[in-house]
């Protein structure tokens, strides 16, 4: 008997699949506990239109992280910092002043959690951030840090 998943099922496929499942397993089983429902016509133009709708939702998300990647490209970011005589940071620069320097500057929000940093920036000086946007879009941020 074919039926759609409506959840994870370990062993079984994932939601929103369509398996072949044996009639006692679906009818005493996947059925009473809401796991899964038939195959039939209606249900599958419903998951048809359903993933119709997510593919074009992501395919307009990446368009648009597209356009964010082009604007943080051309951009150089400068952040003015307390510092010491030998360019030291008082502190330091964290992703999240990143994000929120990006925001107020330029009005581009970017999740703090996208900005990639190995660790804080604690010195004077040029650096080449990447932010990573959307799965395969990766944007280089160009940060100046003057004291």
């Amino acid at each position: 008997m074919k039926v759609i998943l409506k959840a994870d099922i370990k062993g079984v496929g994932k939601k929103d699949e369509v398996i072949n499942a044996s009639d006692g397993y679906a009818r005493n089983y996947l059925f009473p506990k809401n796991l899964a429902v038939e195959a039939n016509n209606e249900n599958l133009a419903k998951l048809k239109s359903k993933n119709d709708s997510k593919a074009f939702k992501r395919e307009t998300e990446r368009k648009l992280a597209e356009d964010i990647a082009k604007k943080i490209n051309s951009i150089t970011l400068t952040m003015v910092v307390k510092a010491g005589e030998n360019g030291k940071i008082f502190g330091g620069v964290t992703a999240k002043e990143i994000a929120e320097a990006l925001k107020n500057e330029y009005v581009i929000e970017v999740d703090k959690k996208k900005i990639i940093l190995n660790e804080t920036i604690k010195n004077l000086g040029s650096f080449v951030i990447d932010i990573k946007l959307f799965e395969g879009i990766v944007a280089k941020l160009k940060l100046n840090v003057v004291a």
